[in-house]
């Protein structure tokens, strides 16, 4: 029980530090951009996959997660993906409000599951549509009502929705292909040790 009940108490945490460091990262890249002049996007970009690097980088000798080798085109791919994603993020946030750059990543979660139900053919629940269309109809109004909605901005932010979505879509088959392939792996292994033991038990 105490063993759940912290863990719970990690998961609302990082929830919490993910939201927070989310939020403050956007109004530090709105305030770059608009109140003082900083239009370089693809600068910002690249300073956010640096931090995000370093950041891993550090977990990773602390040992907080466990780090699996994967193909290095498969590395690229999702590295392309990825920064391409962002510096469209950070460049519709130059020419839209935080609120309509805030709608457009909310509006990445139902494109997703959009693309995964025409191309990957997977089945969500009548509860899972009803929240996403409740999702999609908030968009809508405050896509609407925003004073500051134009064209360029509207462009390069359905580029960005397009780009997040294929990217979630891709690095998600790609951890579940790792996935399978290190289970496969270790049921193989559990094998030869099975069958070695049967093999020493009958020589003797």
């Amino acid at each position: 029980m105490g063993e759940m009940s912290s863990f719970q108490l990690g998961v609302i945490g990082a929830l919490f530090l993910s939201v927070a460091s989310s939020v403050s990262i956007v109004i530090c890249n709105k305030a770059l951009m608009s109140n003082l002049g900083f239009p370089f996007a693809t600068t910002l970009t690249s300073w956010h996959l640096m931090v995000t690097f370093c950041t891993l980088h550090a977990a990773q000798r602390f040992n907080l997660f466990e780090s699996k080798p994967i193909d290095m085109k498969t590395v690229m791919l999702f590295g392309i993906l990825n920064g391409v994603s962002i510096g469209l993020l950070n460049l519709s946030l130059g020419f839209n409000s935080i609120g309509f750059y805030q709608m457009t990543k909310l509006a990445i979660i139902p494109f997703t599951v959009l693309l995964e139900t025409i191309f990957l053919k997977k089945q969500f629940s009548q509860k899972i549509k009803m929240s996403l269309l409740v999702l999609l109809v908030g968009v809508g109004i405050a896509s609407i009502t925003d004073l500051q909605l134009n064209s360029v901005g509207t462009i390069l932010s359905l580029l960005a929705i397009v780009t997040t979505c294929v990217g979630q879509i891709v690095s998600f088959f790609f951890l579940t292909l790792i996935a399978f392939f290190y289970s496969r792996l270790a049921i193989d292994f559990s094998r030869i040790g099975h069958e070695s033991t049967i093999l020493v038990n009958r020589v003797r």
